[in-house]
């Protein structure tokens, strides 16, 4: 994660490291391991040289540096806790009545290609005497989201997860998402989207699965 603030003598350090550079009265601070940086820029290095391109001209001289950050920053998701995060904001509530938070935002690495793949959740609970942070249910999508993923095996962590933490009456996650593994090369379908879902509890009735279809397929905003 990168910030951009004014050289103040703030300092930022993230897992122990820190990496600046400075310009026109600014820091810039890479908060990325430099350890893992420095190996990962190697093997893109070298990748470059198989590839036929040529790794010391001006173009790609940074880019086995860039791409190693890059990859830290989209596999982030291996070094949060979801379950934690959902726990640090749980709240006693009697409510027993459908949470959605829908149109969240996806991006992810399929496993298979190390492709992108794009979409949104939409995701849905009943409580039960608790509740939590709306955010955190984003939350827990995105560092789901950062690590290689296939789409079937994200919308089930992500569903149980949820379940776990909560302990709640029904869990509901529809992901929608588009494969550039399948867009780009291969079959090469740009048009194609992929839909997964999963479901516990209440969920797994007819009429209230009915219901978090309809309200997170209708434009209410």
């Amino acid at each position: 994660m990168n910030y951009l603030n004014k050289i103040n003598k703030m300092e930022i350090k993230k897992n122990g490291q820190m990496l600046s550079n400075e310009f026109e009265g600014y820091k810039k601070i890479d908060g990325y391991n430099a350890t893992q940086t420095e190996e990962l820029s190697k093997h893109y290095k070298k990748v470059l040289s198989l590839i036929g391109e040529n790794p010391e001209r001006e173009g790609l001289v940074d880019t086995p540096m860039r791409v190693a950050k890059a990859m830290q920053f989209l596999t982030q998701g291996y070094h949060q806790d979801p379950e934690e995060m959902l726990l640090s904001a749980k709240f006693q509530e009697d409510y027993q009545e459908m949470v959605i938070v829908k149109d969240i935002e996806i991006y992810s690495l399929c496993e298979h290609h190390m492709l992108p793949f794009i979409g949104k959740a939409h995701v849905g609970y009943i409580p039960n005497k608790h509740i939590t942070g709306l955010s955190k249910i984003a939350r827990v999508v995105e560092a789901y989201s950062r690590r290689l993923q296939v789409q079937e095996r994200l919308t089930t962590q992500i569903k149980e997860c949820i379940q776990k933490a909560l302990n709640p009456l029904g869990v509901a996650v529809v992901i929608e998402a588009r494969h550039l593994c399948m867009a780009m090369r291969g079959i090469q379908k740009q048009n194609s989207v992929t839909t997964t879902s999963d479901f516990t509890g209440a969920f797994n009735k007819n009429e209230t699965r009915s219901e978090f279809i309809r309200l997170i397929s209708a434009d209410l905003h």
